[in-house]
């Protein structure tokens, strides 16, 4: 893997050297665009709206409007405005990881310890496994201060993105019905997910769907001709609620035998 970004962790007086690695990779396929015509690749130019001509990456800034007019931002203003964050993930607090709703979380990655860091890295792991706390804290990563928590995992203290509050929008203007479900209703519920639940095990979740078009695109690729059955969604005859809980309490019975 290769470190996407390069500081310390700031935890307490005591500073942590660290490399920051991605944690994740998206399970999709890789398609091109293409055009239809030829299938030759289609490439995006960046266009000066003036004129219309391609403008060299290494020509293009960055900048902010204000008042009818830009002022370029440099990279070197991305570091004045706030140096520390740019290379310090300051943890401010300590909180309990139930209390943080997961509407917040956005993105992991992995911190692994320079060498001059590795007894602080250990004894800040292995602190917050004892306390069973996270910390909290920001950093400045792509020129964008992003609010982290960080948490140990099996050995590794990993970096979690999560949002602001700014960030989430108010649900205030969706249309939401009260509750008015009778006790019957509801004890069946209750029933059916009593039914399904089960310990968590992310193992058994696989990307079916990226598989499964690969296995399609394979096919295609030999001149084999693709061949599916029509999509029909079933739904429930009856509209009664209790009658079609009873129906997939005994469907989910069926599947579990």
């Amino acid at each position: 893997m290769r470190a996407i970004w390069s500081g310390a962790i700031g935890f307490g007086l005591v500073n942590i050297p660290v490399k920051l690695y991605s944690a994740t990779q998206g399970s999709e396929l890789d398609l091109d665009m293409l055009d239809k015509k030829d299938h030759a690749n289609i490439k995006f130019q960046r266009v000066n709206a003036n004129t219309g001509k391609v403008v060299p990456y290494e020509n293009i800034v960055k900048g902010y409007k204000i008042d009818d007019r830009y002022v370029v931002v440099t990279a070197d203003d991305f570091q004045r405005a706030s140096p520390e964050k740019t290379k310090l993930i300051g943890i401010t607090e300590f909180v309990d990881e139930k209390s943080i709703d997961s509407m917040y979380y956005e993105t992991p990655y992995y911190l692994q310890p320079e060498k001059s860091g590795v007894k602080a890295y250990t004894l800040l792991r292995d602190a917050l496994k004892k306390s069973e706390k996270v910390g909290l804290g920001s950093y400045v990563l792509r020129n964008r201060e992003n609010l982290v928590i960080i948490k140990p995992v099996d050995d590794v203290i990993v970096l979690n993105k999560i949002r602001f509050a700014e960030e989430i929008r108010d649900h205030s203007e969706l249309k939401i019905p009260e509750g008015k479900n009778t006790a019957p209703e509801l004890k069946m519920a209750m029933q059916l997910i009593d039914q399904l639940t089960g310990e968590f095990d992310i193992s058994k979740y696989k990307d079916t769907y990226s598989a499964k078009l690969m296995k399609l695109i394979e096919a295609k690729s030999k001149g084999k001709k693709i061949t599916t059955s029509p999509l029909r969604v079933v739904h429930s005859r009856s509209n009664d609620l209790m009658a079609q809980l009873k129906a997939s309490l005994g469907t989910s019975k069926r599947k579990a035998s």
